[in-house]
């Protein structure tokens, strides 16, 4: 089984495209989606090769900007990327475009302000993004090189920009594809997924400026439709409790619960929990400590793509102490998250 680093699980698509309660037109979309996003997947394949070929052969990284640019492209309904070019988009009269310029430029100076880092690579690269991808196509991904966003179907999905974290968490796709390079398949490719969710729901406690108790841990609630609101679905996914009724997505809450071959959507629900757990045990700003222990643990350790979450855990736990030393909280919080996952 293969899957493509996309917001919305390749198991929901199918599902949803076989609801009977839901429209002809509906389930057709989330078909086309499925076929789409599946092709999508050796591009973004063939790019991370590019990335790891080009970091092992590199001698020295020049930054390419003080800042990242962002530059935005409308399909107009096209499969064509990256599209038309957007002038000005700031001031777009394309609500999309003018919005996922704001929020991708605020995702930047997340990453700037919080971490040290300058665009997802590091080195300020460019920050490219197509809006009204296809028709009525639902999902929203990093191919490896771009953000491409989708409509949604209207009914299930809206627009996939209308949702903070879900720009954050395909970012930090890129992000992750430059520094831990993950394989996107087992243990690796859920905390793939994890890395996403967490640093996704971290930018938008942030941009909120939510303490942890605060912070919903809500992933994709802004990007429900009226018939999945309908349904009693107010989330994709959901940190703090990934195996609700209410998510459209559930996953499992245990590590032992996690199985060779799993969808890395599901697979990263247990690490999503230990983060959540561990931020809401210390207390205050998810991105503070915890989220700066993440962070580091992502980017400080070389391309790893086997990494799984034991090690993951416990580099975790190392890099508690020794950032932290003088603050056992600290390191108290990180272990009683992964010990609520069992591990």
């Amino acid at each position: 089984m293969t899957y493509s680093c996309c917001l919305v699980p390749r198991d929901v698509l199918a599902r949803l495209s076989s609801d009977p309660s839901l429209s002809a037109t509906s389930r057709k979309a989330f078909l086309d989606t499925i076929q789409i996003s599946h092709e999508m997947r050796d591009l973004r394949v063939q790019a991370t090769r590019m990335t790891s070929v080009a970091f092992a052969h590199a001698t020295a990284l020049t930054a390419l900007a003080l800042a990242p640019s962002v530059t935005i492209y409308d399909c107009k309904g096209t499969q064509s990327l990256p599209g038309t070019p957007v002038p000005n988009p700031g001031k777009a009269a394309d609500p999309a475009a003018k919005r996922v310029f704001g929020t991708t430029s605020e995702v930047a100076e997340f990453f700037a302000k919080v971490f040290g880092r300058n665009s997802i690579d590091g080195e300020g690269m460019t920050l490219m993004s197509s809006v009204h991808f296809g028709q009525r196509y639902n999902n929203a991904m990093w191919n490896g090189l771009q953000m491409i966003y989708g409509d949604g179907d209207g009914q299930i999905f809206v627009d996939f920009t209308a949702g903070t974290d879900v720009i954050a968490h395909e970012l930090t796709h890129g992000v992750t594809q430059h520094s831990l390079q993950l394989d996107y398949s087992d243990e690796p490719g859920g905390l793939n997924e994890s890395m996403s969710d967490c640093f996704g729901s971290m930018f938008r406690q942030w941009k909120l400026k939510q303490d942890v108790t605060q912070a919903d841990w809500l992933i994709g609630a802004d990007i429900l439709g009226p018939a999945a609101k309908a349904k009693g679905f107010t989330c994709l996914r959901d940190m703090a409790d990934p195996a609700g009724r209410h998510c459209l997505s559930p996953q499992p809450t245990l590590y032992a619960q996690v199985r060779p071959g799993m969808d890395p959507h599901a697979a990263s629900g247990p690490p999503n929990l230990a983060f959540c757990t561990a931020a809401k045990t210390l207390g205050g700003k998810s991105w503070d400590q915890v989220g700066q222990i993440w962070y580091a643990a992502l980017t400080g350790w070389g391309a790893r793509p086997k990494t799984g979450m034991k090690d993951f855990a416990a580099r975790t736990r190392q890099l508690a102490q020794t950032m932290y030393p003088g603050a056992p909280p600290v390191a108290a919080a990180v272990d009683a998250g992964w010990r609520k996952v069992g591990l």
